[in-house]
């Protein structure tokens, strides 16, 4: 299924395919089996390649024909598909050429209709500004006497009366002329209507034929897929049991050997016998062996014992040292403690003694400070000088 969606998208194009099959919605379910079943397969040759067990050395004959018919399968599908592909090319190419030239008659039909209502509805003397660079504009503006209705005939000329219709044939000839060019010009555009209305048709139905055929086309390419992928896929199932049966046949007959082999090995060696030797290492007699070791014998047990009440006498003799290394360090912290308590004490006792020396000097010199300041105040310092001193100074500097 996934080879003949391959092919289908690779026949329509990535967009026809989406817009048709819808596969950009979520993945097929049987393209993920198929997937995964491609892995489980590459797995499994994977295992094969690997397990030392199965594995061949030499050439597998069976495998090389299954890969030769893989690829002939392969390169068939291959052929269909391009064949698929040049007539689903064909069948394209004839539409578009349709298409072109339904757009080359149609272009050819628009442009002459401009042509003729630029003819018709554009002509020069038409426009609005035609009366402005009109050449003939002068000759024009006062004309020779054309008839007895000229329009610079009043009724001063005596040329025309009032009630007379003078204009009467013209405009007869005239409403049978505009009446026929409409006539004509409906008949025209019913028959390129039907014209058109008959090519697109026709082009529809081409359209729809080549569809069909391609529908078709690929309905059957799809089958034929189909059935080849599943030939394949029962060939491949057969050739898969066929080599899971052999496999497992090989992988029994294998474990079966080992099995008589392990026997053998057990009953021949000393792995299942009491012999103490067997646990010795061969490079160092004193090492033993872990998964050789039947356990120890009777000559090895007391020795052991005595090893271990030495052990535990000297963890005895080694726990006491410590306790008494503990103790004496104890003791060496007290004394410590208590040497630092009495240095304290002495440091207090001597920051007292200076307390109390220096108050008695500091009130010492207080007296000091207090007789001489007495002296100063009643002896040396008696007479105050008056405003009179001052002046007589002042004087007597100048």
């Amino acid at each position: 299924m996934a080879r003949s969606l391959d092919l289908i998208r690779s026949a329509l194009g990535s967009q026809d395919f989406k817009q048709v099959y819808k596969v950009d919605l979520s993945p097929d379910p049987k393209e993920v089996a198929a997937m995964e079943a491609r892995r489980n397969q590459e797995k499994e040759r994977q295992s094969q390649i690997f397990n030392v067990r199965t594995r061949l050395m030499g050439m597998d004959v069976e495998a090389l024909n299954s890969q030769v018919e893989k690829q002939k399968l392969r390169e068939a599908t291959e052929r269909r598909k391009e064949a698929a592909y040049g007539t689903n090319q064909v069948q394209y190419d004839l539409v578009a050429q349709l298409l072109d030239k339904e757009q080359a008659e149609r272009t050819r039909r628009l442009a002459k209709k401009v042509q003729e209502y630029r003819e018709q509805k554009q002509q020069l003397k038409n426009r609005c500004e035609f009366e402005l660079w009109d050449p003939h504009q002068l000759q024009n503006e006062f004309p020779a006497h054309l008839s007895d209705i000229g329009p610079h005939c009043g009724p001063a000329s005596l040329q025309w009366f009032s009630g007379e219709d003078l204009y009467r044939a013209t405009c007869l000839r005239m409403q049978q002329e505009q009446f026929r060019y409409s006539l004509e010009r409906q008949l025209q555009e019913q028959q390129q209507a039907k014209a058109d209305e008959k090519c697109a048709d026709m082009l529809s139905d081409q359209l729809r034929l080549a569809m069909d055929m391609r529908a078709t086309q690929l309905a059957k390419l799809e089958e034929s897929c189909r059935v080849a992928m599943m030939s394949a896929m029962a060939n491949a199932n057969k050739a898969q049991a066929a080599e899971l049966a052999e496999r497992q046949h090989c992988e029994h007959q294998c474990e079966q050997e080992a099995n008589l082999m392990e026997i053998q090995n057990q009953i021949t060696r000393d792995l299942l016998t009491e012999n103490p030797q067997v646990a010795q290492h061969p490079m160092a007699p004193h090492w033993v062996l872990p998964y050789c070791w039947k356990g120890m014998i009777p000559e090895q047990q007391p020795a052991i014992r005595r090893v271990q009440e030495a052990q535990h006498s000297e963890k005895e003799a080694q726990r006491q040292a410590e306790q008494a290394l503990d103790a004496e360090w104890e003791s060496q912290a007290m004394r410590s403690a208590q040497a630092a308590m009495e240095l304290e004490e002495q440091e207090r006792e001597l920051c007292a003694e200076f307390r109390r020396g220096l108050g008695s000097f500091n009130q010492q010199l207080a007296k000091e400070q207090n007789a001489q300041q007495n002296y100063l105040n009643s002896i040396i310092y008696t007479n105050q000088p008056t405003a009179q001193y001052h002046l007589q100074f002042n004087t007597s500097s100048r």
